[in-house]
């Protein structure tokens, strides 16, 4: 909260001084009040010192609320700002253990609550907290045995508070977390959209979005029967207490323990202080959402994010690429990915990788690039002779370009997506790079050219002209190591030939990284790995592996390669 609140912590100090003001002109109109009915100073004199009073009370509660309302958006600001940079920075392997709707539910509906407890019930609480020990204070001037019969139900109030406290911070984790899977089910169905209407599943995924709802609505009629309880409890208590004043302070004015005057101020500053009662249910069940709320988000911010690495090795990315007795799995107790591999890239070559789903190809890629880590004991991935976990990360990222299956397009035009890694590319480079991909010539066929929306997570484009646009993006950056994961898979075989020869004309020696499972896509590379449950079973060149009894001879007669 202290670190979310830097940037506002001035205004929010500010808003609680306007209120401590506001606070002391409410408690001091009684008291002039008391003072003039008992002739203690002139009415004349008593009216305008209320007057003034009330004037005064109302510029602190102006800027009370100006003052509040600037720290709030400073301070969501911030907490959206720097939950988002740290969300940036966060490892591959986080966001394959929570979901997408999880992390947006946490960082809208979360922080709003956050939000509107400090903005409002925070210092509603602040104000609360001066309000009674003021007006105790007068309370108790005016007649002790009275406040003690006043204060008399704090306890029972404290007590209920902190049951309905508890309670409702439990149902509010459970009705938040039933939002957050809510959150997930329709995001999901947003961005799939086609393949929810391309095999009907449209009742099936009402359904099941339904049936979420209708266990989130009532995790969420749970939370509002315990706050409407909590409430009216507050309400039945504080009637109570305000008839039993009423009643004592009467009988003790009749008896000549106490002037009217002071009877008039005391069930003034007893409304007062039933005010606050009342209130504090509001505050406290507010309070129990945001403590469950700040921990969510709590959460996030305590997830070690990717650090800046300085002092470590930036090897020459020309160098030979080493996989050297390579063990790999995404978490302990779960079965091998990769299996004791061990292969060399020599610089400026092509090598391709075949194998079957789950064979570990994309591990291979995810490694090379430090979206994971190997441990200790894992083997070791050189560059050169430096090993990867001493390479400087942004280093390694800036000079290693990867075009998956699935490319990710963002909603812009074409030419900002192609040009997402340089900025300062001209329109000249930009067609270039998708000339060598073979994008050109569909482009000039669109109405608005390279300036076309691609919409969401480009799906206003082929399967083909998102992968040739990914092809673009690595193109454009001219990365000295190139990687091909199954990325080739949604073009005809004819442009794929194409596009592989551009490549092979225009990557500058680069060194690069081939996954296909088409024959045509890998026959051309230098080396050709095939993988089966982890470990490298085949390995040289088409020409060699198309002679051998294995798995790549297979897959020839499958698809027809002689």
């Amino acid at each position: 909260m202290f670190y979310f609140l830097r940037g506002s912590r001035g205004f929010f100090l500010c808003s609680l001084l306007f209120a401590l003001l506001s606070t002391v002109s409410d408690l001091a109109g009684p008291r002039i009040i008391g003072l003039a009915v008992d002739k203690t100073i002139p009415y004349f004199d008593g009216a305008v010192y209320v007057a003034l009073i009330a004037v005064a009370g109302a510029v602190a509660r102006y800027l009370f609320r100006l003052m509040n309302a600037k720290g709030a958006e400073t301070f969501v600001k911030r907490m959206r700002d720097r939950l988002f940079d740290h969300i940036e920075h966060l490892p591959f392997s986080w966001f394959m253990e929570n979901r997408t709707g999880d992390i947006i539910q946490r960082c809208t509906s979360d922080v709003e609550t956050v939000k509107r407890f400090v903005a409002e019930q925070f210092t509603m609480l602040v104000r609360i907290v001066a309000l009674l020990v003021m007006a105790l204070y007068f309370m108790w001037t005016l007649n002790a045995r009275l406040m003690i019969v006043a204060t008399a139900f704090l306890p029972v109030i404290i007590a209920y508070s902190a049951v309905f406290h508890g309670k409702i911070s439990e149902t509010f984790l459970r009705a938040d977390e039933e939002e957050g899977t809510l959150s997930t089910i329709a995001q999901e169905n947003l961005t799939g959209v086609r393949v929810v209407r391309a095999f009907g599943r449209e009742r099936y995924e009402r359904e099941r979005f339904e049936k979420q709802n209708d266990i989130y609505t009532a995790a969420y009629n749970r939370l509002n029967l315990l706050v409407t309880g909590f409430w009216t409890a507050g309400e039945f208590v504080s009637g109570i207490q305000v008839l039993t004043v009423l009643a004592t302070g009467a009988v003790f004015t009749v008896r000549g323990n106490m002037s009217a005057g002071d009877y008039i101020a005391f069930v003034a500053y007893n409304a007062m202080l039933v005010w606050p009662v009342r209130t504090l249910g509001r505050v406290i069940s507010e309070m129990s959402k945001a403590g469950v709320s700040i921990e969510r988000i709590r959460q996030i911010m305590d997830a070690q994010r990717e650090q800046a690495e300085t002092g470590k090795a930036r090897p020459s990315m020309e160098d030979d690429i080493v996989f050297d007795h390579v063990t790999f799995s995404y978490a302990p107790g779960t079965p091998k990915i990769l299996d004791d591999v061990s292969f060399t890239i020599p610089r400026g070559k092509t090598v391709g990788i075949l194998g079957a789903t789950g064979s570990g190809k994309s591990t291979l890629t995810y490694l090379l690039d430090r979206l994971y880590d190997l441990e200790e004991g894992q083997g070791e991935i050189r560059i050169g002779q430096t090993a990867l976990r001493d390479t400087d990360l942004h280093y390694l990222r800036e000079n290693i370009g990867m075009v998956l299956q699935e490319p990710f397009l963002f909603s812009r035009s074409l030419a900002d997506n192609i040009s997402i890694s340089d900025k300062e590319a001209s329109m000249k480079q930009i067609r270039t790079a998708a000339k060598i991909a073979s994008l050109d010539e569909a482009v000039r066929g669109f109405a608005k050219g390279y300036e076309t929306k691609v919409g969401e997570r480009g799906v206003t484009l082929s399967g083909g002209q998102k992968q040739r646009a990914a092809i673009a993006q690595m193109v454009l950056r001219g990365t000295p190591v190139m990687i091909f994961d199954d990325s080739l898979s949604a073009v005809d075989a004819e442009t794929d030939a194409k596009i592989r020869a551009q490549l092979k004309e225009n990557t500058n020696g680069a060194t690069v990284i081939i996954i296909s499972h088409r024959i045509t896509t890998l026959m051309h590379a230098d080396n050709i790995l095939v993988l089966q449950k982890g470990k490298i079973a085949e390995e040289g060149t088409h020409e060699v592996l198309v002679h051998q009894d294995g798995l790549y001879k297979r897959i020839c007669e499958i698809q027809g390669v002689a």
